[in-house]
């Protein structure tokens, strides 16, 4: 199965399997090549909206916490349905007042080939204090590129997803 195909099944899956009651809308639902990530929005608590800027982060993060605890062994089950019929190990997280908390997720070794001006880098990264370690730093590398080129990589994202339908639309072999 193309990934598009399995992302649009894993988001009607969740999306039709999660209680209703858990999330405002449906779930962010987001497939790499080794796990899927199910993030639903909370309602922010009633209580926030009047609360000073401290005490509005201690409300949400109390309900965040709250849900976490009072969904984990609900959350457990749907995910190993999932990682049964899907085969990919699922993470979980909510956005709540304009906070997104991760609750799990899979940490995957990446091996990768540096040249010395590259792996300078890391350890200028790794000596400053940035990161403890050359993979914390490419880690730190990564989230940087990601963050200050999110619309290029959502453009391309768009395309990879065109060159998937092309190829499921061509002559089969």
């Amino acid at each position: 199965m193309h990934t598009s195909e399995a992302a649009e099944e894993l988001r009607g899956w969740f999306t039709g399997r999660l209680p209703e009651a858990w999330f405002e809308g449906p779930p962010d639902v987001v497939l790499d090549r080794d796990e899927v990530s199910v993030v639903g929005r909370l309602p922010e608590p009633a209580a926030a909206a009047e609360a000073p800027e401290a005490e509005r982060a201690g409300l949400i993060a109390g309900h965040v916490q709250r849900f976490r605890e009072d969904t984990r062994q609900r959350r457990i089950a749907i995910a190993r349905e999932a990682e049964e019929r899907f085969g990919y190990k699922v993470s979980w997280g909510v956005d709540c007042g304009g906070r997104r908390e991760m609750f799990t997720t899979l940490s995957v070794p990446v091996m990768t080939r540096l040249r010395q001006p590259e792996r300078r880098v890391l350890d200028t990264l790794v000596d400053a204090g940035v990161a403890r370690s050359r993979s914390d730093a490419l880690a730190w590398c990564v989230r940087l590129v990601g963050k200050n080129t999110d619309e290029w990589l959502s453009d391309l994202r768009a395309a990879l997803r065109h060159v998937e339908r092309a190829r499921a639309a061509g002559p089969r072999a």
